[in-house]
């Protein structure tokens, strides 16, 4: 193990990381004459899930609109009851959840 003089914790981490890192294999191509190294992404196994998620929410429609089609029926029959207490706790529910995000 090879002890470095740097003070700065943040290179040691970076140093640190770079030498474990090491079996990554880096690929130069010419570019106009210049050496570049190449890009390369990994994609860990929870962001491809979360990405899967995304493309499956995407795919939804914005508006239900059997939801919708209900409620209209429920309002022109005179059957929808609005109750506040549920409108109160709705409000004050997401008012703490902005505080906290």
């Amino acid at each position: 193990m090879k002890v470095t003089d740097v003070k700065d914790m943040a290179a040691q981490l970076v140093q640190q990381y770079q030498r474990a890192d090491g079996t990554r294999q880096e690929t130069e191509k010419q570019v106009n004459g210049f050496k570049s190294p190449e890009e390369k992404v990994d994609l860990s196994t929870k962001a491809r899930e979360i990405q899967q998620l995304k493309d499956a929410v995407s795919e939804l429609p914005e508006v239900r609109e059997e939801k919708v089609q209900e409620l209209q029926e429920r309002i022109e029959k005179g059957a929808y009851d609005v109750s506040g207490e549920k409108i109160a706790e709705k409000m004050v529910g997401e008012s703490i959840i902005d505080l906290f995000a």
